[in-house]
């Protein structure tokens, strides 16, 4: 490790700026103009240079594409999509459940409406929580309450409280599909006021 810094440091600007100034201070002493103070002047111009130059950039970690984000959640939304299958809620919960998986489906499909969430990181992570935290947890719950309401009924029905998580995430994704929509408009019409200005111009 301590190897491996000294190497760094070798090939750092830092040290190749405080080596140039030190060759500088070198041919002052060769030309007689350091004295008898000749190390004390190359040591000194050595870390001058070194004190001058800039930092080493360090890399930016690297973080996953926006796309390359969207195909792990579309692979994630097959693995929902096979788990919702062994659903069997009743008719209106399943049928606002079919809705809410159509809207996912539509909103991941490849092609420019995707492209256009990809410009989103915010609606990308909304979409990613609802497929992989919202909609699993409900329908495990689902399954799990309904289990327990058929030991001890007379609860308010767990079907009832899965429809209304249901209308709630698929009020949710489409508000999303509204902000996009949104932002697909705004960015029209910065084109058309573009071409008018240019137009004037």
């Amino acid at each position: 490790m301590a190897t491996n810094r000294a190497l760094a440091y070798l090939e750092s600007k830092k040290n190749l700026a405080g080596s140039a100034c030190g060759v500088a201070g070198v041919a002052l002493t060769l030309t007689g103009l350091a004295g008898t103070y000749w190390p004390v002047v190359v040591a000194g111009l050595y870390g001058a240079g070194a004190l001058i130059a800039p930092p080493e950039r360090v890399a930016a970690p690297s973080f996953p594409d926006p796309r390359e984000q969207l195909g792990a959640l579309r692979r994630d939304f097959d693995t929902l999509a096979d788990y919702i299958k062994e659903v069997d809620p009743a008719p209106a919960a399943a049928g606002k459940l079919t809705e809410l998986m159509a809207l996912y489906e539509a909103l991941l499909d490849p092609g420019w409406v995707a492209d256009v969430l990809a410009t989103d990181p915010e609606a990308v992570h909304r979409l990613a929580r609802a497929i992989r935290q919202d909609l699993p947890e409900s329908v495990d719950t689902y399954h799990r309450t309904r289990w327990w309401n058929r030991l001890a009924p007379g609860q308010e029905s767990p079907d009832r409280h899965l429809e209304r998580q249901l209308g709630l995430l698929y009020d949710e994704a489409d508000r999303l599909t509204r902000d996009l929509r949104e932002s697909e408009s705004r960015r029209q019409q910065t084109h058309t006021t573009y071409l008018e200005d240019r137009d004037r111009s």
